[in-house]
């Protein structure tokens, strides 16, 4: 699954620089994540980075997305082919 920033979100900017993919960005109110760039770490880490250093877990998985660990793996590997 990818995740997704809630409205608990308080800007504080800690989650963005922790993304391997780039995948989290400040939108009009608070942060977003792009779910085509997220693979919840798969690939670079075994726990989300956001995740781990939100400090008001306003990080939550999207259920819009449902996505098997296989298939991050393999978003995953197609990201760092197109950056290479």
């Amino acid at each position: 699954m990818s995740l997704y920033i809630t409205d608990e979100c308080i800007n504080c900017d800690v989650c963005e620089p922790e993304c391997p993919n780039g995948a989290i960005s400040q939108g009009e109110d608070i942060y977003i994540i792009d779910p085509n760039l997220c693979t919840e770490c798969v690939g670079h880490f075994t726990k989300s980075q956001c995740v781990e250093v939100c400090p008001v877990d306003c990080i939550l998985t999207d259920p819009n997305y449902s996505e098997s660990p296989e298939q991050l793996q393999i978003k995953y590997e197609a990201l760092m082919r197109k950056a290479g």
